[in-house]
């Protein structure tokens, strides 16, 4: 996935249960990342861009995941697209990191900046996750505090113009951040994703989705948010 993860983990358990816990969700984390990566010659996802392998003798998982984004593209109107890369190779990135997320009754998995939560840091308290200003490093624009629920960003202060609209093949430059909070990390990746693409047209679609709020900066560091997005933001 081309990406650092970390988990954070509020269980009461035995040491030895906590380490065995962990080393087993990396290690699964481990096993997508040489699956799907689009980096790694000898992944699925590079052997089926290349016509070695063929879908249908692919992992379950691999063809569970690119049938998502197929749904997903058909969701979207067509900009989330696991072929939007220049060249039309197949990178199904920007669903992967939110499906791949493990867990425990009360933990943080941050994949990237994409982060999924469960349970509580502590008794009372919920978890806050930052929203990082686009255009102000070290800065952030917002926060959300929620006890069970995902955060995803697309934006362009990591990677720069690395998203592109399907539709035109362009690099996508309307927008610079786009942040999504709902229920499933998978759907809020891959919307977040697809929204960035969409540019400007992106608030009109966001506001129509049932159970996902949204954050949004442009490229000129003005900000807009759905109505329902207040009902998560952190003190």
């Amino acid at each position: 996935m081309g990406t650092a993860v970390g988990i954070d983990i509020r269980d009461d358990l035995p040491p030895d249960d906590l380490v065995s816990g962990l080393e087993a969700a990396f290690a699964w984390l481990r096993w997508v990342d040489d699956t799907f990566s689009t980096y790694k010659a000898g992944s699925q996802i590079s052997r089926i861009e290349r016509g070695e392998l063929a879908l249908d003798d692919a992992d379950p998982t691999v063809r569970e995941v690119l049938h998502q984004c197929d749904i997903l593209r058909a969701f979207t109107g067509g900009y989330f697209d696991a072929r939007a890369a220049p060249g039309g190779a197949l990178d199904p990135s920007g669903l992967v990191k939110g499906w791949a997320d493990a867990g425990s009754r009360n933990h943080c998995i941050n994949a990237g900046g994409d982060v999924r939560v469960r349970g509580r840091p502590a008794a009372g308290r919920h978890w806050h996750v930052g929203i990082t200003h686009p255009l102000r490093p070290g800065a952030f624009t917002a926060a959300v505090a929620l006890t069970d629920g995902a955060v995803a960003t697309s934006g362009t202060a990591e990677r720069g113009l690395h998203v592109f609209n399907p539709l035109t093949g362009q690099p996508a430059a309307e927008l610079v951040s786009v942040t999504i909070v709902g229920p499933s990390l998978t759907l809020a990746d891959a919307y977040a994703t697809a929204a960035l693409a969409m540019g400007v047209a992106a608030p009109a679609w966001l506001g129509s989705l049932d159970g996902y709020e949204s954050y949004v900066v442009d490229a000129g560091s003005h900000a807009w948010w759905s109505p329902g997005f207040d009902a998560y933001r952190a003190a």
